[in-house]
């Protein structure tokens, strides 16, 4: 559990500071960040379901922070493969 909340605070802070030297607007970068962590807790509510295992390592991290609920559902047809 703390490996989590320290992983979805390092993704969000580092997505704030790239998105702010791109010189995007506030809104943006909220939008972007409040996304990135609803999809981070879907990936931690989706790894009590038995047959799910998604790590959160900082490549997880990296593809929710940036693609949100799509890319929840991107890390679980993943794990579904592998």
């Amino acid at each position: 559990m703390t490996q989590f909340i320290i992983v979805a605070i390092v993704a969000v802070l580092a997505l704030f500071i790239i998105l702010k030297l791109l010189k995007f607007s506030i809104k943006t970068i909220l939008k972007i960040a409040i996304n990135g962590l609803i999809g981070l807790l879907i990936i931690y509510v989706l790894n009590f379901i038995p047959a799910v295992n998604i790590p959160l390592t900082w490549w997880s991290a990296l593809i929710v922070g940036f693609l949100g609920i799509p890319g929840a559902i991107i890390m679980l047809i993943v794990s579904f493969i592998i």
